[in-house]
């Protein structure tokens, strides 16, 4: 089979973290299983940058057990 007759589509997996983008989550660490809660600045394929309490906290995926939203209460402004 020539390169040409090889299928060339994709397969790809839901992609749920561009949603919690901005938004507060608690993840819990494979190790351990320490949550972290914190909102969601930014990732890619290997890592995400929370920004907590503390300053920011750089995640790898690999580390990650879960990802739960944290409910907000309507009219809730987190303090920047």
């Amino acid at each position: 089979m020539s390169d040409e007759e090889k299928p060339t589509a994709k397969q790809s997996s839901p992609q749920f973290i561009p949603k919690l983008k901005g938004k507060r989550v608690l993840i819990r660490l494979t190790s351990g299983g320490q949550p972290v809660t914190g909102t969601i600045e930014s990732f890619n394929s290997y890592e995400i940058l929370l920004q907590t309490a503390k300053g920011e906290l750089l995640v790898f995926k690999h580390a990650i057990s879960t990802i739960e939203v944290v409910d907000e209460p309507r009219g809730y402004r987190p303090a920047v």
